[in-house]
């Protein structure tokens, strides 16, 4: 069989920056709660005119701009911020980006775990008809109350892989784990515009699905952890992937290292030189990188992670990596890849970094309001032009959303 994985990545997020020092001032908490308790600087927050479509539309642009259309039959759209209970938001990417209208089309939903379930779709469509490319946009908005403890885990963001047989960047393995149980750790019914959590029972689930997806991992014949150089975990705060490498470690019997980014006096993290008598790195500082500055993208998250290694990581040709994907509810897996030879030559991380920064800041008084106004349907309403990105959402008119071109 011919070799099938990701093609290229894209990385993209929202035009507002909330920084967590501020957040936590105003709070009266102190920062190192979540600098450090957490592991995490800022969360991103869209403008009035941005939503998971405008996102995840602005994420895939340059791949359509770099590689074509040529092929591309199938656009899956992974989300938990959904703007329909019916469309599919990949509908508005599509004619957003003027993609043929020779293309199969929908969504794929739970919670973060989505954005693998389309990537594994992907595999799968492409291993049917080699010719063929899918194009898989994990894009979200993760949006908690005001003054709860889920606040400063908020974070917005969209990853947009284009999935092909004899892949530039990863080579995809056949053999995963899997793991699923109903926990009510997380949800948003369908009346709520913000989540609910049970925090402690999300860690409890989230880490009782690492055990079980690695289990059936080793059950499947997939390799041996000292057989993976690289390990990606989904980093709902980037605290928790430390805390997932710690567990795996003892699960499976070999000591990694948990260290994370050291934060400099500017509050930007930097990777730390490892020691050669360290515990084994497997590039947990490295992918997180991103994340600590994005905040919680939810099905983009652990591939953000994977954006954060490629672009940071000069080692990695040939290299295994490890991603493990989670979904509060739960559904969870555990699956391998190769990082092919070139990898380093498509880095975005000038592009990311400049995103980053470009970030416009809120005031914590100005993000409290921004956070406050919720657009129904049953009026229509133009929204202000805010952003600077590609894509905008427009309003509502007819009591459905409107897209353009910024």
């Amino acid at each position: 069989m011919r070799p099938i994985g990701i093609d290229d990545i894209e990385l993209a997020t929202a035009h507002h920056v909330v920084d967590l020092s501020a957040l936590a001032e105003a709070a009266g908490t102190d920062p190192n709660k979540f600098r450090l308790g957490l592991g995490q600087d800022q969360f991103s927050f869209p403008a009035p005119d941005e939503d998971a479509v405008t996102m995840g539309a602005a994420a895939a642009a340059p791949i359509i701009e770099r590689c074509g259309t040529e092929g591309i039959r199938t656009l899956l759209f992974a989300t938990e911020s959904g703007i329909d209970q019916s469309k599919a938001a990949g509908i508005s990417v599509h004619k957003l980006l003027g993609l043929p209208s020779q293309v199969r089309i929908t969504e794929f939903k739970e919670a973060c775990f989505a954005g693998t379930a389309a990537l594994q779709a992907a595999i799968g469509i492409v291993s049917r008809n080699p010719g063929e490319r899918v194009l898989v946009i994990a894009s979200d908005v993760a949006r908690y109350e005001l003054d709860s403890p889920g606040e400063p885990t908020q974070g917005a963001g969209a990853v947009a892989m284009l999935v092909s047989a004899d892949p530039r960047l990863i080579e995809i393995e056949q053999v995963s784990g899997l793991f699923a149980a109903d926990v009510d750790d997380f949800w948003r019914p369908n009346d709520s515009t913000t989540a609910i959590v049970d925090g402690g029972l999300s860690v409890t689930a989230y880490l009782d699905a690492l055990s079980g997806a690695w289990d059936d991992l080793q059950a499947q014949g997939g390799p041996a952890l000292a057989e993976i150089d690289r390990i990606l975990y989904h980093q709902p705060f980037t605290k928790m992937a430390k805390k997932a490498q710690l567990h795996l470690a003892q699960h499976a019997g070999e000591e990694l290292s948990g260290d994370l980014p050291e934060i400099g006096a500017d509050g930007i993290a930097r990777v730390a030189a490892q020691a050669s008598d360290a515990p084994r790195d497997t590039g947990l500082a490295t992918s997180t990188l991103y994340n600590r500055r994005l905040g919680n993208t939810y099905t983009a998250s652990v591939f953000a992670a994977l954006a954060a290694l490629l672009d940071h990581d000069e080692d990695l040709e040939g290299r295994r990596i490890g991603f493990f994907s989670y979904g509060s509810g739960s559904a969870s897996e555990f699956f391998t890849g190769r990082v092919l030879p070139g990898y380093a030559a498509r880095s975005r991380r000038d592009d990311v970094a400049a995103a980053l920064d470009g970030r416009v800041p809120l005031d914590v008084d100005a993000y409290r309001e921004l956070h406050s106004t919720v657009l129904g349907s049953a009026e229509d309403v133009e929204t202000p032009r805010v952003t600077s990105a590609p894509f905008r959402f427009a309003g509502v008119k007819g009591r459905a959303r409107v897209y353009e071109r910024s």
